[in-house]
């Protein structure tokens, strides 16, 4: 690190050290491995009893199938990881992707309720049982969100990019990110008439200033209001999947 005229500041003379980074900094410490055994059955299921786990067909075939893919469904303010099921279940049938709804510990997500913390905490505890149950790719960990879970996503999705390598955020109202890792790819959708987070307000503002700090972002404006339409969902995923514009 160097200082206004070029010289170099001692890492003891700088007056913010360096601090170890956790939850109340939104950093999550659960890692992937492709090498792990297939331990589960098709099915959904609770995972830590605060999450609930989506497991393929392919999970019950010899060998178990993967590594897998891996979505994490952020559901909006008052939901419930069932419903973030529900809007992404159906655009999900690839035998090759394992779903993951964590469930906020409020009727929102910490972060938006006053600072990282018990959230972070759960969905890492979830992602270790899953990391150690199942095979998954190390580049094929996604975040996703609808609404707060949206503002949620790009919150966790940037302080997270050396885990979460693609952002999904729909609908989203704001970020919030206390540090920043990696350089995910990001997808925002929102539409031109919603009046609970209004479009000006938000994704107009918040997709030029991640354009401004250099991620590469995938914009879609859609007719419509606070709702995911079904085909911009599956058109995300497979934008996700395949690495390029989905169109």
């Amino acid at each position: 690190m160097t200082g206004t005229e070029g010289t170099p500041i001692p890492e003891s003379a700088h007056p913010h050290p360096v601090i170890e980074e956790n939850e109340r900094h939104g950093r999550l410490t659960a890692r992937p491995s492709a090498s792990v055994a297939v331990a589960g059955e098709p099915g959904t299921y609770r995972v830590d009893g605060q999450a609930l786990l989506r497991v393929p067909p392919a999970a019950e075939k010899p060998g178990g199938g993967g590594p897998y893919w891996l979505l994490v469904a952020l559901h909006g303010a008052g939901g419930s990881a069932e419903r973030a099921l529900d809007w992404l279940l159906p655009q999900a049938g690839s035998d090759a992707l394992l779903l993951l709804a964590p469930q906020a510990s409020d009727s929102t997500w910490d972060v938006i309720r006053g600072g990282y913390g018990p959230d972070v905490a759960r969905l890492d505890a979830a992602l270790r049982d899953v990391f150690r149950r199942f095979p998954v790719r190390p580049s094929g960990v996604v975040v996703a969100g609808f609404s707060d879970g949206a503002s949620y996503a790009l919150s966790l999705g940037l302080a997270n990019g050396d885990l979460f390598r693609t952002v999904l955020a729909f609908s989203p109202g704001f970020m919030a990110p206390m540090v920043r890792h990696g350089s995910p790819r990001i997808f925002v959708a929102h539409g031109r008439d919603d009046q609970v987070l209004p479009i000006t307000r938000c994704s107009r503002r918040i997709v030029p200033e991640l354009e401004r700090a250099g991620y590469d972002v995938t914009y879609r404006e859609f007719d419509g209001g606070h709702e995911v339409p079904p085909e911009l969902a599956t058109r995300a995923l497979r934008w996700w999947v395949h690495g390029s514009p989905e169109d």
